[in-house]
């Protein structure tokens, strides 16, 4: 395999994650950058054998009778309902162990 020497400035806190794969991996600095720059690319490079990913999307569509402009005043009233069947069920649990 041919090799290519070169001079490589690296930022502090990228330096101190490459020491620190040294030391996990017992690597020198050579081989821990070389696999590190390998693993970075491959994503980049992709495999020409594998076909590209691709993200179906959807219309998302709002169901007749909610108005975009208040679903903020819908998601409060649906907390204060949700708060308020918790602070129920606690104050019956409250009264069924006082009775008791």
């Amino acid at each position: 395999m041919r090799s290519m020497r070169t001079t490589v400035t690296l930022d502090a806190d990228t330096e101190s994650l490459l020491r620190e794969a040294m030391h996990q991996r017992g690597q020198t600095f050579k081989q821990t950058l070389n696999d590190a720059v390998r693993h970075g690319l491959a994503g980049i490079a992709g495999d020409p054998e594998r076909p590209p990913f691709v993200q179906r999307t959807f219309p998302l569509s709002v169901r007749a009778g909610y108005d975009l402009e208040k679903l903020s005043a819908l998601e409060a009233e649906m907390d204060t309902e949700a708060f308020l069947d918790v602070t129920r069920r606690l104050i019956e649990e409250r009264a069924g162990r006082g009775s008791g």
